[in-house]
């Protein structure tokens, strides 16, 4: 009788406790297994600072710890260059966003394009081979056969939750992708990573930051100063650049002597202008959205009543959908949502079912 061959993983590594105990989990369902490192960092001297994060000097060592827990787990390692493409689909991305006004997501570009796009394509092309791909997110996968449908859930652990970062994935890539800790909790996780002799990467501190930077405005041109007015048009001072602000932000806006704290409302690139006003004037029900990518095809989305996410940080939402395409839609939510912010993601949920998401555009 002949052997059915063992089907071959590539894992995506970052160094840390989720990717590690992913590779060693699927080793132990039988898998073979081999890790992939993504190499982005480009020696740029504008990045100093005490964060930790994927951008930044520190990468050496993130790479130097994914290649020991591929020692452990007695797996091959490869650390693939991706340092033109992240600059191409990422940092410019990031940096052509803020001039315009609006505010970018840099990991979801990051996961989209980078770690389940050219990280996959180059690896094959190198003569790396392998059938599926995983990661370390906190999300579930299952498939409806009868439609030939992969269809992408939150992670069970609510709180490490990673669907929204993954919601512009295509079918083609979910076709192709294993998410091994979707139905596990974090401290669940780390607890199997210590049973397992990887204690060191169980009490490794987590990295959550785009870039190893006190302060993004150090990958972004200074801009030009203007002014900061009220939402009457009254000036009340003077900004140093719109890269520099969101919607919604508070701090930094360095304008005293109002009856209450003044947000960030709006910024007019037009004019080079921030308007600023209190915080009830900062909450919008209705949004638009362009961009989208729909993982449950638009056609067969018959509920109008959703839950939305408008940033990463925020809770769910109830919404209605108002109108809606292949690419854009328009959303009402039941409760006005603070700082709705141009250029960030939104993304929609039914119960825990990722309908899919795009970039808000006002």
């Amino acid at each position: 009788m002949k052997m059915e061959k063992k089907k071959i993983v590539a894992v995506g590594m970052s160094g840390g406790v989720d990717s590690t105990a992913a590779a060693l989990m699927l080793k132990k369902k039988g898998y073979e297994v081999i890790g992939l490192t993504m190499k982005i960092w480009d020696d740029n001297p504008l990045v100093t600072g005490n964060k930790s994060g994927c951008y930044g000097p520190g990468e050496a060592k993130d790479i130097e710890a994914a290649k020991k827990a591929c020692k452990i787990l007695g797996i091959p390692h490869y650390a693939i260059d991706l340092k033109d493409e992240y600059k191409k689909y990422v940092l410019n991305y990031f940096k052509d966003e803020y001039q315009k006004g609006r505010t970018p997501n840099p990991c979801i570009a990051c996961n989209t394009k980078i770690k389940f796009g050219f990280l996959i394509e180059k690896a094959l092309k190198s003569g790396i081979r392998f059938d599926y791909f995983a990661t370390g997110h906190y999300a579930r996968l299952s498939q409806n056969k009868e439609k030939d449908l992969f269809i992408l859930k939150a992670g069970l652990d609510k709180s490490k939750d990673q669907s929204y970062f993954l919601h512009r994935l295509k079918q083609s890539q979910l076709r192709r992708v294993l998410f091994p800790l979707g139905g596990k909790r974090k401290n669940d996780i780390k607890q199997f990573a210590r049973e397992n002799g990887l204690e060191e990467f169980a009490n490794k501190p987590e990295s959550q930051n785009f870039v190893e930077c006190d302060s993004y405005s150090m990958l972004l041109p200074k801009g030009q100063s203007g002014y900061i007015v009220d939402h009457n048009g009254k000036v009340l001072g003077e900004h140093k650049g719109i890269v520099n602000y969101t919607l919604g932000q508070r701090k930094n806006l360095n304008i005293g002597g109002l009856p209450e704290p003044y947000y960030v409302l709006k910024i007019d690139t037009r004019r080079n202008a921030i308007i600023a006003g209190p915080k009830s004037l900062a909450y919008s029900e209705v949004v638009k959205v362009k961009n989208i990518n729909w993982i449950i095809p638009v056609e067969e989305i018959k509920a109008k009543k959703i839950k939305a996410k408008i940033r990463y940080g925020a809770d769910l939402a109830e919404a209605v959908f108002i109108e809606k395409s292949k690419t854009k839609a328009k959303l009402k939510f039941i409760r006005p949502q603070f700082a709705i912010t141009p250029g960030q993601a939104i993304v929609f949920y039914n119960k825990d079912i990722v309908l899919g998401g795009g970039t808000i555009e006002k």
